[in-house]
């Protein structure tokens, strides 16, 4: 009778145990999915636009793909001979190994020691968790059975391979080849592939820069195991055991141009996994221009950080200055003057202490650095480079200004008030041209809002760098505006490709624009830009201060590229009584140029003049003027600019 009962039990529990594990069995079905269609997070990569790799950006996981045919064979070897060399002949569960691994679970009293195979560790690391429970390890061996019936053996070990970690960050083995090496996964040594197949079973141990003893100790007992199992020759180990590869320790994204990468992110927010799609983003950057930006940047700022230190020895006011100088930092927009490609971004003199990027998002009074736009809208009119205005106060709709040096020049001609940058000529130049047009001019030009007072005049409008690179690029591109333009094309995984294009927009005649550009090489030749001066290339550009020494600009350019310099506190106290941007911003424009011209000397030195543009030198200066609208036979002021 105890023995029915016993036998009943028995076969209750059996049947119970073989319709759990059959509906388990059946439950699992969707997370096969998991591997049968495995979609790692994938890094993406940044490159300059000579295909020098900027940044590696990534979510969580750091991770490039390698596929079966990439991974060396030596490579399926090692990693067979330590972790499964039963792996080509067994259905997914080495039963031998797992009645060995529970002898001695048993005999110890816990689960110390595992016999698990290549395919049931990827089902640990794709779809369960690494917890030790009875439970967890019937859905592991029916997972495991269900993968080797849906994959090859070789697409098993091409997941495995790209999922496992191997310590210092990196997912996946052609990341760790890269990173640890800095080598393509088909130009390992089998010294260096031992240590990477090493690597899984205890990354932070074997993690060669920190513990590169223990990383050559493992790898050593791999390639002894392969010459056990006679996969390689006695003279081949030995080499192998007596190399001691050469192990980087790199920084997982090796971003060399932080405020560049962030920016091509911020733009790039559309595409949703764009840290995690493994695609290819090209930018129109030029890594030896960033380096340029960069430097001529800092070099200005210390520059003016020299200065105000040896000025506080003087006065309170000027000791104030330097106790703000933490606050102080600049930015830097590059610009090809046909295209609109942005070449350099630096939004600011040091990402590390400050990740604001100041070229995109500092939003700051331009200054006099608005005048060129003014004096191109009375261009525009009907005016000429040497149409005479007076430099002296009048009464400006109750707005009262003065020039800096407190000086007055009487009448002097268009060309000379943008020169020397004169308020006063300025505001006359409003006043007759009209205040509607000069406002409904900036308008047109892009500028956005306005104040609508005669303070527009010397620049209370505010602007990013990139902003002002866009505005200035209507004198650079002669008259065609273009928007500045960081990404050249996105590839994704399918090697589709997605290019950017730079809009553009035809404001005013090229002829028109020219006579502008013509007055701000002047600024530079002979007025308050000549620390811009570079020599064997024309400069045109214009200077920009804003009240009590608060924004330092320069925005110039020559026949070929164009760059945006801004210098000022994030908190908009003055930089300094002594300084002005005449003094702070031209030279770091030089430096830069300077620089480029000795990287790339086949650039253009001159600017070309267009068809219907003329000249004529009056009184030491060149004046220039289109044949549609002649220079004036005699002197003006007001509406009759047609009498000189």
């Amino acid at each position: 009778m105890i023995k029915k009962i016993f036998l009943s039990l028995f076969i209750i529990i059996t049947c119970i145990t073989i319709a759990y594990i059959v509906l388990l069995y059946k439950d699992l079905s969707t997370d096969i999915d998991k591997v049968k269609h495995y979609t790692p997070k994938l890094a993406s990569q940044i490159y300059d636009r000579k295909n020098r790799l900027i940044a590696n950006v990534f979510d969580t996981e750091f991770r490039f793909y390698a596929k079966f045919d990439e991974i060396p064979p030596r490579m399926i070897e090692a990693l067979l001979a330590i972790e499964d060399t039963l792996f080509f002949e067994h259905s997914g569960i080495n039963y031998d190994a797992i009645i060995r691994a529970m002898l001695k679970n048993i005999k110890s009293g816990r689960f110390g020691e595992g016999g698990s195979t290549l395919t049931q560790q990827l089902v640990k690391n794709v779809i369960l968790t690494r917890e030790r429970t009875f439970s967890r390890k019937i859905k592991e061996a029916l997972l495991t059975i269900q993968v080797e019936r849906a994959l090859s053996k070789e697409r098993i070990l091409e997941i495995y391979l790209n999922e496992v970690f191997f310590g210092h960050g990196y997912y996946g083995v052609k990341t760790a080849a890269l990173g640890y090496f800095k080598k393509p996964l088909s130009t390992l040594t089998l010294k260096e592939i031992a240590m990477l197949v090493g690597l899984p079973n205890a990354p932070s141990i074997y993690d060669p820069t920190k513990r590169l003893d223990f990383s050559l100790a493992r790898a050593n007992d791999v390639i002894r195991r392969m010459y056990d199992l006679g996969w390689i020759s006695k003279e081949y180990a030995q080499a192998s055991l007596a190399e001691v590869p050469v192990v980087y320790n790199q920084t997982l994204t090796q971003n060399v141009a932080p405020y560049v990468t962030d920016f091509a992110l911020r733009q790039l927010g559309n595409i949703k996994d764009i840290k995690t799609g493994g695609y290819t983003i090209k930018l129109n950057i030029d890594l030896d221009y960033q380096a340029f930006a960069q430097q001529a940047l800092t070099n200005g700022y210390n520059g003016i950080q020299e200065r105000l230190q040896k000025a506080s020895k003087t006065t309170q006011d000027e000791q104030d200055d330097v106790s703000k100088t933490d606050t102080f930092n600049g930015a830097m927009v590059v610009t090809d003057t046909r295209t609109g490609k942005i070449l350099a971004l630096v939004g600011g003199v040091d990402f590390n202490k400050s990740p604001f990027n100041r070229a995109t998002d500092a939003n700051r009074q331009i200054g006099s650095s608005v005048k060129p736009f003014i004096y191109q809208i009375a261009l525009d009119k009907g005016y000429s480079t040497a149409t005479k205005v007076p430099d002296a106060a009048r009464d400006f709709d109750g707005y009262q200004a003065s020039n800096v040096d407190k000086s007055f020049r009487g009448l002097i001609t268009l060309q000379e008030a943008l020169m020397f940058s004169r308020n006063l000529a300025t505001l006359n130049i409003v006043q007759l041209v009209g205040f509607n047009t000069i406002y409904n001019g900036l308008l047109d030009y892009g500028f956005k809002d306005l104040n609508s007072d005669m303070t527009i005049a010397i620049g209370s409008l505010n602007a990013t760098p990139l902003i002002m690179a866009k505005e200035y690029s209507l004198f650079s591109n002669y008259g065609t505006r273009l928007e500045p333009t960081l990404i050249d094309s996105v590839i994704d995984l399918e090697g589709n490709v997605f290019t950017y294009e730079t809009q553009q927009e035809s404001i005013i005649a090229p002829e028109q624009a020219f006579l502008g550009v013509s007055i701000l090489r002047e600024v530079v030749a002979n007025g308050t830009g000549r620390r811009a001066r570079v020599n064997g290339v024309e400069v045109a550009g214009k200077t920009g201060t804003t009240n009590n020494n608060v924004d330092f600009w320069f925005c110039g350019f020559t026949p070929d590229v164009q760059a945006i310099i801004w210098y000022g506190r994030d908190d908009s106290h003055p930089i300094g009584q002594r300084e002005s941007a005449g003094l702070v911003a031209p030279p770091v424009f030089a430096e830069f140029v300077g620089n480029v011209l000795r990287l790339d000397p086949a650039q253009r030195k001159t600017f070309s003049v267009p068809e219907g543009v003329e000249s004529k030198v009056i009184d030491k200066y060149r004046f220039y003027y289109t044949t549609t609208s002649p220079l004036p036979s005699g002197s003006s002021v007001g509406g009759e600019q047609d009498i000189w």
